[in-house]
């Protein structure tokens, strides 16, 4: 026992127990000098669906490491993307904000010249200010030209690609309308069109490197996995091992990589002191069929604000933390994890407006712990297509697309989506989380009040965005 530990105890004695309660209530909001802070890492899978996973209901794929991690965390059922599609999810879940608030919408391209401003505040951004180690390994798409890189938003290492993996000269429809894909380590290129088959294990060995050079400082490591977004890959290892077809063996491989971060938490005896977030960009891209995931019991998919396009798998874990084998039934949204993380580490939030609140209360099973929003909001671009307010969720009048019971593509070909409409309708999630029943009509009062606090939302919204970063249009950024 060192000297500062003995004082402290004879502080307490004489302080009594008073003092004791005094240092606890401090002990909650500061860290004390010799206290190590948590660790932070966010797995983020790309298009896989609500019933992707074991303990969400996929009983057909192999995630034994995923469905472990929920044994020992917590799992919530009700767990949200901002946008269902790769550039607006990502920008909500590393800023905090809606997507329209700071104007990333749709998934960028190469030819794009717009990506996040530098007036935003990332995760890691937020951390850096406790001298937190960060990276980034995988998939970023929030803008590819130099000024939107990670490494220009908090992030010390990057390996991974600027877009998504489909976004390259193989594309199975518009091949001519993308340049060689490239993959970047750092701010550099160190490769064109990588081999699909590597990526999830290159990631991984890059995320296992980095806990190791950083087992004495806290970090912040974010490993957003390229799959299963098309064209799928997978590394020989898994490579026909499961009973579903390549889609099943790319699931195994992302299920591996969790393990394989957990596993180097245990080995490096950080454990105990990591929360570990695991969840999906949107829901599955049904129109490739046998090379999609499925929603589970939701409804429709990928680029659509019905439940199978925003409901996504979440799973959380902190051992010293989080109640074991916890479930999680309140609404929350990534756009809470930054003011979650901003808590347990102690940083100031971000001087802007930001969306997401503190999660806390939910993620550590705090008994009577409710939802902090009184609703979320749910964006197809600019137009606000629905709202979920506690059990209730209300679509307003919209168009979207479907395949309308027909089966998806094969071998890597999608099929040509259908169009729908939809009009003014209410769910009540607990008893349909489908959405196949419209209630409106017996619920005349909930329609008028979400109806009033989404048009509130949406003015406020519209009349406090900010821009976008952008590259001027020059010849050489065409």
């Amino acid at each position: 026992m060192n000297s500062r530990q003995i004082d402290r105890r004879s502080f307490i004695k004489r302080a009594g127990a008073a003092a004791v309660a005094a240092l606890a209530l401090a002990c909650q909001h500061t860290s004390l000098p010799d206290a190590r802070l948590p660790n932070i890492v966010i797995i983020y899978a790309d298009d896989m669906g609500y019933g992707d996973v074991g303990v969400f209901g996929g009983r057909e794929f192999d995630t034994p490491n995923l469905d472990r991690m929920a044994t020992d965390g917590v799992r919530f059922t009700d767990f949200y993307v901002a946008q269902p599609v790769c550039s607006a999810s990502r920008a909500a879940l590393l800023t905090g904000c809606y997507p329209n608030r700071i104007g990333i919408l749709g998934a960028l391209g190469p030819k794009s010249l717009t990506g996040i401003s530098d007036g935003e505040v990332t995760i890691a951004q937020l951390v850096k200010q406790k001298n937190y180690a960060t990276a980034i390994f995988g998939k970023w798409h929030l803008g590819s030209r130099p000024q939107f890189l990670p490494t220009r938003h908090g992030f010390d290492e990057y390996f991974g690609l600027p877009y998504s993996n489909d976004m390259w000269p193989f594309h199975p429809e518009t091949p001519k309308d993308y340049p060689d894909l490239p993959l970047i380590d750092g701010e550099k290129v160190v490769a064109h069109n990588p081999p699909m088959d590597s990526l999830t294990t290159r990631y991984t060995r890059r995320a296992v490197t980095f806990i190791e050079k950083n087992r004495e400082r806290p970090f912040f490591l974010y490993l957003a996995h390229s799959m299963p977004h098309v064209p799928l890959g997978v590394s020989p290892r898994f490579n026909g091992k499961s009973r579903h077809g390549l889609y099943g063996d790319v699931i195994m491989e992302i299920d591996w990589s969790a393990g394989e971060v957990l596993r180097t938490l245990r080995r490096l005896g950080l454990d105990e002191n990591t929360l570990v977030v695991f969840a999906s960009d949107n829901g599955p891209w049904l129109s490739y069929g046998e090379h999609s995931g499925h929603s589970g019991p939701l409804r429709e998919g990928k680029a659509t604000t019905w439940e199978g396009g925003v409901r996504v798998p979440c799973i959380m874990r902190w051992p010293t933390k989080i109640p074991r084998g916890s479930v999680c039934v309140e609404p929350a949204m990534t756009i809470d994890l930054l003011p979650t993380i901003a808590q347990l580490v102690g940083a100031r939030l971000p001087a802007h407006t930001i969306d997401g609140l503190d999660i806390g209360a939910l993620m550590t099973g705090k008994q009577g712990a409710r939802s902090p929003h009184d609703a979320l909001y749910f964006y197809w671009n600019d137009s606000l297509e629905a709202v979920r307010s506690g059990k209730w969720k209300m679509h307003f009048p919209h168009s979207y697309r479907t395949l309308g019971g027909n089966e998806g593509g094969k071998g890597g070909q999608p099929v040509k989506y259908g169009e729908a409409d939809t009009g003014l309708a209410l769910f009540d999630l607990l008893k349909d989380p489908g959405e196949t029943q419209d209630v409106s009509a017996e619920h005349a009062d909930v329609v008028a009040r979400l109806k009033e606090i989404a048009q509130r939302f949406d003015e406020d919204l519209k009349h406090n965005r900010r821009e976008p970063g952008r590259v001027p249009a020059a010849p050489g950024n065409r």
